[in-house]
């Protein structure tokens, strides 16, 4: 699993230049808000060119409309990926989906209706990813800022993909760029919830996420002594000389970071 997913405008060739080699896990060429409706035609064309030599998810304008079509034709073919803005229902993913067929999807959830809608949304074969789309959502919410307004549906997309079988959701932006301590607030709170990887806008954001997504040394160790008391004791519970006991699920969550460490 990606641990960071950092955007590039696409009418901007000198970001495109330097996106690939900034150190993100994974790189989403933007189509949708962060370009300018003069600057359409030209960002297409710039990630239709982009995604031909690099990997690269591309987040489209939104579904149905007509920009949408013209991304997808340009750039369908040779994406490793889709993200699709304000997903809220499954007429926007078999929208995306007969056009981009075989293309993993990232749905983004923005709307009110796209957090009712998300158990449906997740389920959806396609979709390989949801994402939390924090600042649009708060705006239709009409919440303030902050981490509290959004606990609710951080914590209900975690089910929501659970339930589908899928991949923890991808966090939201930060979108203070030189807030570094408020960026490892968020992304520490996202982790606790259950999501993993973070999107950024900044390359700067990258070491701060990176450090939160990544098995801190403590976490390894725990796991370490879990797996080999667990593997020792032949599948059976057993209490490490700590006190604490150690069944299956501990086993199977000690694995995991394990596994994720590895990667």
């Amino acid at each position: 699993m990606d641990r960071s997913y950092l955007f590039a405008p696409g009418h901007n060739r000198k970001l495109l230049g330097k996106v690939f080699d900034a150190g993100a896990d994974a790189v989403i060429l933007d189509l949708e808000d962060a370009v300018p409706l003069t600057d359409k035609a030209t960002a297409r064309a710039n990630v239709a060119s982009a995604v031909t030599t690099h990997t690269a998810w591309v987040r489209i304008n939104a579904p149905g409309t007509e920009l949408a079509e013209a991304d997808l034709d340009a750039v369908a073919a040779s994406a490793h990926g889709i993200r699709i803005p304000k997903v809220e229902t499954l007429d926007d993913i078999r929208w995306v989906a007969d056009r981009a067929p075989g293309k993993p999807l990232i749905c983004a959830i923005e709307t009110a209706k796209g957090v009712a809608n998300a158990y449906a949304i997740a389920d959806h074969p396609a979709v390989t990813h949801i994402a939390l789309g924090g600042i649009d959502l708060q705006k239709d919410l009409g919440t303030g800022g902050g981490d509290i307004p959004m606990q609710y549906v951080r914590s209900h997309l975690v089910v929501a993909a659970r339930a589908a079988g899928i991949a923890p959701p991808i966090d939201s932006v930060y979108p203070h760029i030189e807030d570094t301590d408020g960026l490892l607030r968020q992304a520490t709170h996202s982790r606790a919830l259950g999501l993993f990887g973070k999107s950024a806008i900044h390359p700067a954001q990258l070491p701060a996420i990176h450090t939160t997504f990544s098995p801190q040394q403590n976490e390894i160790d725990w796991a370490r002594e879990v797996v080999d008391a667990f593997e020792n004791a032949g599948g059976a519970a057993v209490r490490l000389p700590g006190g604490e006991f150690v069944d299956l699920p501990v086993a199977e969550r000690a694995r995991r970071i394990l596994d994720s460490a590895h990667a």
